[in-house]
């Protein structure tokens, strides 16, 4: 995911649902080279995701121009290396991410255009104001990697990996479908771990340590996992299913 805002500047209360299921993603980071700003005036338009009035659904099959076998959704793409990877391993499956961080979304669209792909579309904001306007049951795979840990005590409380969000999660995934999570910050491992196989609707589906110490066949290593490696950091992947 992208790197967070030290502020959420909204007044909600630290118990607040809605800013509990927030990823507190920033908007701008380096200035954009040329190619990029084409990229945003020329590309995005065609892959953009705009979030519906409340209390709409969003169009699946309009907004892809057909009818997908399944759809994912990736929360913080971060550079889109893993979005885009899906995307090319299963052009029948259409995918939505969700990235506050412009950059996040320019370096997307570099992956997106270059593999010539057409099952990918993007939401350049929070995801949480997307994902209500997800029928229920509407999603096959929702992945959450490497989002920020947010270490000090007093920020704990903007972890994403929180009840309003596994409830949620729980709400959009049909049976069997799958919550994969990612983390390279041990802490914030043994939080997720604490928390969402005690939530009803997910069973873990690690049989054995190979289960969270290798990577699934269909995973990369992102950027954020390629960075800890290199810091003598394992990224762990987790994988709930849906009861």
């Amino acid at each position: 995911m992208s790197a967070p805002s030290e502020t959420d500047g909204n007044g909600e209360a630290p118990g607040d649902a809605r800013r509990l299921l927030h990823s507190y993603g920033r908007r701008r980071g380096r200035r954009l080279k040329p190619n990029q700003k084409n990229l945003v005036t020329g590309a995005l338009p065609r892959f953009a995701v705009s979030a519906p009035e409340k209390g709409e659904r969003l169009d699946v099959p309009g907004l892809f121009g057909f009818v997908p076998r399944a759809l994912w959704f990736e929360v913080g793409f971060g550079g889109g290396e893993h979005l885009a990877h899906q995307a090319a391993n299963n052009p029948d499956v259409a995918l939505i991410g969700a990235e506050p961080f412009l950059n996040g979304v320019v370096s997307a669209l570099q992956h997106i255009e270059s593999r010539g792909l057409a099952n990918v579309r993007l939401y350049q904001g929070d995801a949480r104001d997307l994902l209500p306007s997800l029928a229920d049951g509407a999603l096959e795979k929702l992945f959450v990697l490497h989002p920020d840990p947010w270490p000090k005590l007093r920020h704990h409380k903007r972890r994403l990996i929180q009840q309003p969000f596994l409830d949620e999660a729980a709400r959009l995934l049909g049976p069997g479908g799958e919550l994969r999570l990612a983390t390279d910050d041990e802490p914030y491992l043994v939080w997720m771990l604490e928390r969402v196989p005690r939530h009803p609707a997910f069973e873990w589906t690690a049989r054995t340590a190979d289960d969270w110490r290798l990577y699934p066949p269909d995973a990369i290593e992102t950027r954020y996992a390629a960075k800890a490696r290199r810091e003598g950091r394992k990224a762990t992947i987790l994988r709930f299913r849906r009861r």
